[in-house]
């Protein structure tokens, strides 16, 4: 790969050698480079780096014998030129008004940039991350699947895109329409009669189902049920969500099967347990093969039985986990029905609850109106609800997508989905159990767990093979979860993803192995390939700067410190 630094007016050649150090090659225009150069480049590509051009800072940084100029994105402020503007405001013609004092500041420097300034800045720090529209990403548990386009298109029209919550109901019909069909779509789905769309995340419909099932037993005056019983296959925001919500928690081990183990399940019912909180299939992308049993014990205590659906993509159109007695659950729509979350979000978590917990829904929820022609909507509290969990009624923009989701898919569609993705993840176990040790020796569903355990005897940490990965243009999967396997790499490769895709995975980590065997330092020193290496991420989280300061603060302060 050749790379052409505008700044340096250097050349610089990067093949895929051993040293994988960028070398010198020749200081003249790109124009003059002789054909010859560009065919002994490897065959890779030829790259004329637009995201060096013009970059106002580089640093030198040492790699093996040379030094490199590396480009360093600078901050908005550090871009900012006095008097500079992307948009000029007209005249206000409102009376002009003095903000409250403790807001203001003697000194409020704030970038002053061009249009055209910003779109670089950010177009250049997306050329450095990572995402589904680039290269795999088999973040387990995460269903990081490709987000559909036209969900982007219809979430976009005006009638969506442009409305406000405090609209009266009347003139948003077609969007309580929209969420009320999504509602009863999810209920079909699941089998769950009643769904809230309310919850703004996972975690946060964790939250709300708990709440449901803490107002139902201080209804029914059983306020001496205190536990929460989590599996310790269970996603890790399961025991979080249950000490949020006042409970404290029980830990339920896992069997030499990856199940619940029922007789430790057993030891720790009681007159106490409020419910059970259980992630279905696991986190060791597994389905519980005492699923049923597990419900029917804890019902036969009086206690509830919540289902985390964050891996609900493994089950669609094949199993509703209403139809398995379970009382409550969430959706992630960020995950199953394809609403875009790399980054953090945003999120949408609905609950679903079955006969008799309606009442206890989050206010307000959505119903029709009966005998009402044309059909309308309206909102209402529900009698023992809950109260208010989300500003307005959840994610909007995110309930627009998963309902184009569902709708573009139908019945078979989804489906097929999940036969998808589930075949996807034993095809890949099927390969890098080979190469690596395997958790629990059973077919997966959409996930799998590998642990690191035999490469870490040769020197090399779960942490280097995921490093490693970024040198083949792949997302790491996710490390050191579930705890309960030593060195562990969950990996999840959703439905999206081509057989080539997953034979070049597979490939990348067949090498990972061999270097592991034979030279592990190639592995424990990763990256090679990004443009940053390997960062100090102890000292990231320990030290934290997250402040930029001016130049003018600086010097404030070291005069104050003086």
């Amino acid at each position: 790969m050749l790379l052409w630094c505008v700044h340096s007016r250097k050349l610089w050649v990067y093949g895929d050698n051993r040293s994988r150090v960028p070398t010198l090659l020749k200081t003249s225009p790109v124009q003059e480079i002789p054909s010859h150069v560009v065919r002994g480049c490897g065959g890779i590509r030829v790259l004329l780096s637009t995201r060096w051009a013009f970059l106002p800072r580089f640093r030198p940084e040492k790699r093996g014998l040379e030094e490199i100029l590396v480009a360093v994105e600078p901050l908005l402020f550090e871009l900012s030129k006095a008097g500079r503007r992307a948009v000029r405001f007209p005249e206000a013609d409102t009376p002009s008004a003095d903000p409250p004092k403790h807001l203001t500041r003697a000194r409020l420097e704030w970038p002053e940039v061009s249009e055209i300034d910003v779109i670089r800045h950010y177009t250049r720090l997306s050329q450095k991350n990572h995402a589904i529209d680039i290269n795999f990403y088999p973040l387990g548990s995460c269903t990081m699947k490709y987000n559909p386009k036209i969900n982007e298109v219809v979430a976009r029209l005006p009638g969506f895109a442009d409305i406000h919550p405090y609209q009266d109901s009347s003139l948003v019909q077609g969007a309580l329409e929209l969420m009320h069909e999504l509602q009863e779509m999810l209920a079909e789905i699941s089998g769950f009669p009643f769904v809230s769309l309310q919850p703004a995340a996972g975690a946060h419909g964790e939250l709300t189902g708990v709440l449901i099932i803490r107002a139902f037993h201080q209804e029914r005056g059983d306020t001496a049920r205190t536990k929460i019983l989590v599996p310790d296959s269970a996603h890790g925001t399961n025991p979080a969500t249950a000490v949020m919500a006042g409970f404290d928690v029980i830990t339920v081990p896992s069997d030499m099967r990856g199940n619940v183990d029922l007789d430790r399940l057993k030891s720790v019912l009681g007159a106490d347990t409020a419910g059970l909180m259980i992630t279905n299939p696991n986190t060791l992308g597994l389905w519980d093969e005492h699923i049923l049993e597990v419900v029917r014990l804890v019902h036969e205590v009086g206690g509830l039985v919540y289902n985390d659906g964050a891996n609900f993509n493994a089950i669609l159109g094949i199993a509703r986990p209403g139809d398995l007695d379970i009382d409550v659950m969430h959706f992630n729509l960020h995950k199953t029905f394809s609403t875009p979350h790399g980054g953090g979000g945003p999120g949408s978590g609905p609950v679903g609850v079955r006969n008799g917990l309606e009442q206890y829904l989050p206010a307000p929820h959505l119903r029709r109106v009966e005998a009402t022609e044309p059909v309308e909507f309206e909102w209402y509290t529900p009698s023992k609800s809950i109260g208010r969990l989300h500003a307005f009624h959840g994610n909007f923009g995110m309930h627009v997508r998963a309902y184009c989701y569902i709708r573009m898919h139908g019945v078979a569609g989804l489906r097929q989905i999940s036969e998808d993705a589930v075949l996807s993840a034993n095809y890949l176990l099927a390969h890098l159990r080979k190469r690596f040790d395997v958790a629990y020796d059973r077919s997966c569903m959409h996930e799998f767990v590998l642990s690191g355990s035999r490469q870490k005897r040769q020197g090399v940490r779960t942490l280097d093979i995921a490093k490693r990965l970024l040198d083949f243009g792949i997302h790491p999967p996710t490390t050191y979860f579930p705890l309960i396997v030593a060195e562990a790499l969950m990996i999840e490769p959703t439905e999206t993803e081509s057989k080539e895709t997953l034979d070049y995975f597979v490939a990348a980590m067949y090498q990972i192995a061999d270097e592991a065997e034979r030279e592990p330092e190639t592995v424990v020193n990763a990256p090679h390939r990004t443009e940053f290496k390997r960062l100090d991420e102890v000292r990231a989280n320990r030290v934290l700067n997250l402040r930029w300061t001016s130049p003018s603060e600086d010097a404030v302060q070291g005069a104050a410190a003086d």
